[in-house]
């Protein structure tokens, strides 16, 4: 991909995301070093209906699921293995339970095993038939839609964590990738104060990169979003602390400040 700024590498992946403007049926990055076979993968998903991200190394991948996030992960084993479960193990020892798909060349039932042990939700040994690694991948996301609601609600905010939409009081509100990771880590904690550094830690996952004002920056572009117009303050500056999400947008608690 070529890019080394964050900022500019969330722009480039949504630029060279499938042409769709809204996913219909969620997000899905595919990490993998052949390029033949990481085109024929997303064009398969594309014609599914799937946004998707390619990502041609290991590092690349985890950058662009940190800034960009995706609904399920396709990981090729990729150079002998270590780099698909390197992939998965980081994911999974940050706390994150996307569903990964990991495909790559026929392998002993112990190599599979130690696949699944380090989190794989599901393995496909090459030469497969791409419709195939579809209906795994829907799979894996039904079952992720049976173990948890697809639809986080709070207040009169609303958000789809499959098709990664919201809507703000009935009305649809477009984020950006980041902007709706941070959104999502507000809604899971309503009107709980949260500091900047928190913010940077959990959300960015950049330590010692991004500085207290990309938060409030990108916390401003929610709060616009949310309501343009201004008449509700959903997100609100807590003075010397940090931020705290209301919900119903009509807080005017002392300390709470609506700034814009």
């Amino acid at each position: 991909m070529g890019v080394s700024d964050p900022d500019d590498l969330e722009k480039a992946v949504v630029l060279n995301a499938s042409p769709r403007s809204e996913p219909k049926r969620g997000v899905v990055l595919i990490i993998a070093d052949d390029d033949e076979l990481a085109e024929g993968m997303r064009i398969e998903l594309q014609a599914a209906g799937f946004v998707v991200h390619v990502a041609l190394s290991r590092s690349e991948g985890l950058r662009v699921f940190r800034w960009c996030g995706a609904s399920a992960v396709v990981v090729d084993r990729m150079a002998d293995g270590i780099d698909g479960l390197m992939v998965i193990e980081t994911l999974r020892g940050s706390g994150d339970w996307t569903p990964v798909l990991a495909v790559g060349e026929p392998v002993s039932v112990e190599e599979r095993i130690t696949f699944f042990r380090s989190g794989a939700d599901d393995y496909l040994a090459r030469p497969f038939d791409l419709r195939e690694m579809t209906v795994r991948l829907e799979a894996l996301l039904r079952r992720c839609r049976d173990s948890r609601p697809p639809v986080l609600g709070v207040g009169a905010i609303e958000m789809d964590l499959v098709a990664r939409s919201v809507r703000c009081m009935g009305r649809r509100v477009d984020l950006l990738p980041r902007e709706f990771t941070l959104l999502e880590y507000f809604a899971r904690r309503p009107r709980q104060v949260l500091s900047r550094r928190q913010l940077l830690d959990d959300v960015w996952r950049q330590k010692g990169y991004a500085s207290a004002n990309v938060v409030d920056v990108q916390v401003g572009h929610v709060r616009r979003k949310l309501d343009p117009t201004g008449a509700r303050r959903f997100i609100v500056n807590v003075r010397g602390t940090g931020f705290r999400l209301d919900p119903e947008g009509l807080d005017s608690s002392p300390g709470a400040l609506g700034e814009r």
